[in-house]
């Protein structure tokens, strides 16, 4: 019986993770629309292609931009290596099997902070149930560097058992640090992993700890010097800080609960600043609540997420010049659609309130063997009832945003508005490419119309 239960529980734990990750990759891939989904965007066409073309499978470390994008390059030219009219379908099936495999793991590795596991499916879902998440940054590899981001915590934070299990997040830090550079908000949680408990006199810190370590700052390292070498266009304008805090609730906190984001502008200009604040204390609350009362671990993540929420927002529109007047909206500003870092900022935030949530329910209810989440006889059991009841209302604002932003998809049996909706769709361009290939045997390369721009496609790759 004892082996049995043992298998049991090797199978659920492979299983469970397995399915979260299948259902977030497929409800990531549907929410997209099948015009979405056969076109490509941006860099995926532009840069990324180009220089796959040019360089072969050596461009994996190619800084763009300032920074490394690894994931993204592998996921190119894997897409590349592919007949050339499945490049757009390959990409956005790739990407969304990415973030489908982040959410695996946070399924997985939170299971340190959130005991229950539906709490801990609801907290990995957030990637392709975030209402703004189709807009723009879904089923693509040019922002696939946001997604990674949200899965950094997590890794850095991690407790592992064992080498094999240390190895294995060791490369999966070493993938999310050379693709997303603002992993380095979250490398103090690092110390998570070292002193996972509060160390008694003679404690010793966790040696497992040493290769996530070791390559998460190796990794933060490099991004730090190609930042530092590499130049950048200058941004065009300086925001206000006014603007900065006000766009974060209309933009972020916004795109929680309205799918537009900008329709937040609107109501703000018809009935005053409360429609975008009383939402965001609600969410705050939730986030102070869980610091104050939660275990130490989830208290530091949660702290992380939400800090990051709004540092990435910021230094997205101070790094771009994004300079909009959203502490004193226009009817103008309304007619706007959201910012790819509102869905960024959102994404962290969301996961931030989960988090929370899922924290607070496993402190209140005594369970799932989380350190400092056990009930103490300190612990009066009013203390218990309110932090069990702040949890599940904390867990009903997540259920209520992933409502509002997928609803509608449902109902209307529609895909989610994306930039990419109107195409133009990638492989039915191709016979023509190959045709005017073949037409003038001294052509090198033909145009594709990509979402927003053009790709370059060789003939040698048509003919």
């Amino acid at each position: 019986m004892q082996r049995w239960g043992t298998v049991r529980t090797a199978v659920v734990g492979v299983l469970g993770p397995a399915l979260v990750g299948l259902v977030v990759a497929v409800v990531g891939w549907l929410r997209l629309g099948p015009v979405a989904a056969r076109t490509v965007w941006a860099e995926d066409g532009g840069v990324f292609l180009r220089e796959r073309v040019a360089d072969g499978p050596w461009d994996l470390l190619q800084p763009y931009a300032g920074y490394l994008h690894l994931v993204p390059r592998i996921i190119v030219d894997a897409a590349w290596a592919l007949p050339v009219e499945r490049y757009a379908l390959a990409l956005s099936l790739g990407s969304c099997c990415v973030v489908g495999a982040a959410a695996a793991l946070v399924f997985v590795l939170a299971r340190q902070v959130v005991g229950p596991w539906p709490l801990r499916a609801l907290l990995a879902s957030v990637p392709a149930l975030l209402p703004l998440a189709p807009y723009e940054i879904a089923g693509n590899t040019a922002n696939l560097h946001w997604f990674l981001l949200a899965l950094a915590p997590w890794v850095f934070a991690y407790r592992a058992r064992s080498w094999w299990a240390a190895a294995g997040l060791a490369v999966v830090a070493a993938a999310v640090t050379l693709t997303e550079p603002q992993a380095v908000l979250f490398l103090p949680l690092l110390l998570l992993a070292w002193f996972p408990r509060p160390t008694r006199r003679g404690g010793r810190p966790d040696l497992l700890a040493l290769p996530v370590t070791a390559v998460a700052l190796l990794g933060a390292a490099a991004q730090v010097v190609v930042a530092l070498s590499t130049p950048r266009t200058p941004a065009p304008a300086t925001p206000r800080p006014l603007d900065v805090v006000a766009g974060w609730f209309v933009q972020p906190v916004g795109g929680l609960y309205r799918p537009g984001a900008t329709d937040v502008v609107r109501s703000v200009l018809a009935h005053g600043w409360w429609v975008a604040v009383v939402p965001a204390v609600v969410i705050l609350t939730l986030l102070v609540a869980a610091v104050v009362v939660g275990p130490a671990r989830a208290r530091w993540v949660v702290i992380a997420l939400a800090t990051a929420s709004f540092l990435v927002w910021a230094a997205a529109l101070y790094a771009n010049g994004v300079d909009s007047p959203w502490a004193h909206p226009t009817p103008a500003l309304a007619e706007a659609g959201p910012l790819r870092y509102a869905a960024a900022s959102g994404l962290l935030l969301l996961s931030a309130a989960a988090t929370a949530a899922g924290a607070l329910v496993t402190w209140a209810d005594g369970r799932g063997g989380i350190p400092g989440a056990s009930r103490s006889g300190r612990t009066g059991g009013a203390a218990r009832l309110a932090g069990s009841a702040a949890g599940w209302c904390g867990v009903a604002v997540v259920v209520a945003s992933v409502v509002i932003g997928v609803a509608p998809q449902v109902v209307d049996h529609a895909p989610a508005e994306s930039r990419r909706a109107a195409g133009p769709a990638w492989a039915p361009q191709i016979p023509a490419a190959a045709a005017a290939c073949r037409a003038d045997p001294g052509l090198d390369l033909v145009r594709v119309r990509t979402a927003p721009w053009s790709a370059k496609v060789p003939c040698d790759r048509l003919r």
